[in-house]
């Protein structure tokens, strides 16, 4: 065998930080809000059914 010894502390200390720090990311992120995707749904259905009642009249 090896006489080398790894210490895995050094790899589960910066595994800590890592983690650690994208928590902190995560929460520092503003929380986007699903309204802009619903108007913009609710847009493109009023355009589809105006352009339908045009084709149709």
């Amino acid at each position: 065998m090896s006489d080398q010894h790894i210490d895995p502390a050094g790899n589960t200390q910066q595994f800590k930080a890592f983690a650690q720090r994208s928590e902190q990311e995560a929460a520092a992120a503003p929380k986007k809000s699903p309204i802009l995707p619903i108007i913009a749904v609710v847009a493109v259905i009023a355009v589809i059914g105006v352009g339908a009642f045009l084709l149709l009249r």
